[in-house]
């Protein structure tokens, strides 16, 4: 799993942009961008939220946040929440045997 120090860097590289380019835009020091991508600091929100702007994603893949999505089941009775559940749950498996 990656932590956003990692996502960072691999979104600079991407983009083709140096530390010291990324530290520019952002106002900080070179040594704060490489501070972040070791792993010894952590952007502040305020930073989270400029990055994400720069790379054109959003703020929780930036901080490795697992995507999530919810599922309205109102009007559904026991029996079609009981297929959806399997469905799901095959997809999932079926993923993450393709990644094997």
């Amino acid at each position: 799993m990656l932590i956003i120090g990692e996502r960072i860097k691999m979104l600079r590289e991407s983009h083709n942009i140096s530390q010291a380019a990324l530290a520019k835009r952002l106002g900080i020091t070179r040594s704060s961008v490489n501070a972040w991508e070791l792993g010894l600091n952590v952007p502040s929100t305020q930073y989270i939220i400029e990055l994400s702007e720069i790379f054109k994603v959003s703020t929780d893949y930036l901080l490795c946040v697992a995507k999530t999505q919810t599922l309205d089941l109102t009007g559904l009775d026991e029996e079609d929440i009981a297929v959806l559940y399997a469905l799901s749950t095959h997809l999932r498996r079926k993923n993450r045997e393709m990644k094997l």
